[in-house]
């Protein structure tokens, strides 16, 4: 079973950038999500990264500001955060997906690791 570990979370002020990482051994044979859950909130899909063709879909709070990729080689995949605002605060994870299409539904998703906190704050 995948262990995912995410990291690059902080605490950064309005409209700083971050860029979080997402790591498991055999990840780039998988599509991958971003999620993030705030206090008092349901965890809300994010971003979404086809494995091999590099397609990718957005939450429409996040579209134009943040990115996802991936480096198969590494087994990496990356979310970077641009122009951050403080309600992008959150424990952000990422997670494989069992749905062979673009989704940001989590039960789609499986495999979750422990998360990364991501503060946005003056």
């Amino acid at each position: 079973q995948l262990q995912l570990v995410e990291s690059g979370g902080g605490l950064v002020q309005p409209g700083s950038s971050l860029r979080l990482s997402c790591t498991a051994s055999g990840l780039n044979l998988y599509n991958v999500g971003w999620f993030r859950q705030a206090p008092g909130k349901e965890r809300e899909g994010v971003a979404w990264i086809a494995r091999m063709s590099g397609r990718t879909d957005y939450a429409d709070s996040v579209k134009g500001r943040f990115t996802i990729s991936r480096d198969n080689a590494k087994d990496l995949v990356y979310l970077q955060m641009n122009s951050l605002r403080p309600e992008d605060t959150a424990v952000y994870y990422c997670a494989v997906s069992i749905a062979g299409f673009a989704t940001l539904i989590e039960d789609d998703f499986d495999g979750w690791g422990q998360g990364t906190q991501v503060t946005v704050s003056s």
